[in-house]
């Protein structure tokens, strides 16, 4: 009989509801959201699935136990019990990254020490070794630290789950593709209306529109660390990608991608082209402000431009006012706009029907909901 893991997905605060709809739909167990994070139960399979397919997560967490550790004593013997060689070769590279919030052990570097120190020790005694080479396979150590309760977890996902593969990894990109996924799920779209970012700088939301519509899971394109780990079937990795091309659909998508700088449109289409989705895709080169809409209705997904310096915001603060006066009184389109912008509903005219408190990054957003 397959083992059964716990797992925690971190996502971006204001994520959690959407990635924990995405879990059930995957008919995984126990699911629960958490402030940052959500929580389900299952074996190597429900581990597959959660990194082949999941669009809102940063990546997937197996859990290997918790404890009480308010001081490094207790720290060191919690870590030292759990049974890290049921997991972690003789031969495993075994790093430690965590976090701690609202401890007593507040120091990461200390606490990451300590968590080496103890993991060393338990596979020594669990090996029969003083040595332990780790020449092998990575098994990343991931600690919370949280309210003095502790808690490791082995990262299954290896680079995080918002790298899908389509983006060069030296073009910083203003918005998560986690975070373009979920603001295409608040806009309910499906593949059946328009949709229209008239701001698509490296062409996220669009791309991640067009993966949402086909129902195209974003890992196939990508490796995952645990595919190496001896406990987890290989053949789980296998049916699971099996299973996400199954559900794909084919169809003809209206999507389309638009921006003022022809660099960022012809940089969008080869992302595109990258994420296999270049056809279901129309790229124009457009001033927003100025250019009638591609479509007779449908959707505006977006992330304007916003300025963290004086002038630059207040160069955001007219290109809101202009939208306002354009984008924002389109008939038959709906739009759903992250700012970083605090008084972005005066400045675009009109107050949002909804408002969503997000999260890119370390910066507070708010997705305005005009539908």
């Amino acid at each position: 009989m397959e083992r059964t893991f716990e797992f925690a997905v971190p996502c971006l605060f204001g994520l959690e509801g959407p990635c924990a709809d995405e879990l059930r739909r995957m008919g995984l167990e126990n699911v629960r959201a958490e402030n940052g994070r959500v929580r389900f139960s299952g074996d190597g399979l429900a581990c597959a699935k959660a990194n082949i397919r999941l669009r809102t997560g940063e990546r997937v967490l197996l859990r290997l136990g918790g404890f009480e550790a308010k001081s490094f004593d207790a720290l060191f013997e919690g870590v030292k019990a759990l049974p890290l060689a049921d997991f972690i070769p003789k031969d495993g590279q075994f790093p430690v990254k965590g976090y701690s919030l609202d401890s007593a052990l507040h120091s990461v570097p200390d606490c990451q020490r300590i968590i080496k120190k103890a993991a060393a020790m338990a596979l020594g005694r669990a090996y029969h070794t003083d040595w332990l080479p780790e020449t092998g396979e990575l098994y990343q150590l991931q600690f919370s630290l949280v309210k003095d309760y502790a808690e490791l977890y082995l990262d299954t996902t290896g680079a995080p789950l918002f790298k899908r593969g389509y983006r060069p990894g030296h073009v910083a990109a203003p918005l998560r593709e986690t975070l373009a996924a979920a603001l295409v799920g608040f806009a309910r779209y499906r593949g059946r209306d328009a949709l229209w970012d008239p701001f698509c700088g490296s062409g996220t939301i669009p791309i991640e529109a067009a993966l949402i519509a086909r129902n195209r899971a974003p890992g196939l394109a990508r490796d995952f660390a645990a595919q190496k780990w001896g406990f987890i079937p290989k053949q789980a990795w296998t049916d699971a990608a099996a299973e996400a091309r199954s559900l794909e659909y084919h169809g003809d998508y209206h999507i389309f991608a638009s921006d003022i700088d022809p660099k960022a449109v012809a940089l969008a289409r080869e992302n595109a082209r990258r994420a296999g989705v270049e056809v279901d895709i129309t790229f124009l080169v457009s001033d927003a402000r100025t250019m009638a809409p591609p479509w007779e209705k449908g959707v505006i997904v977006c992330n304007p431009p916003y300025g963290e310096r004086m002038l630059e915001r207040q160069e955001a603060q007219a290109l809101y006012r202009d939208m306002g006066r354009t984008l924002g009184r389109l008939p038959g389109w709906k739009q759903y706009v992250i700012s970083s912008e605090p008084d972005f509903e005066r400045l675009y005219g009109r107050p949002a029907a909804k408002r969503r408190k997000l999260y890119n990054g370390m910066i507070q957003c708010y997705l305005n909901m005009y539908c």
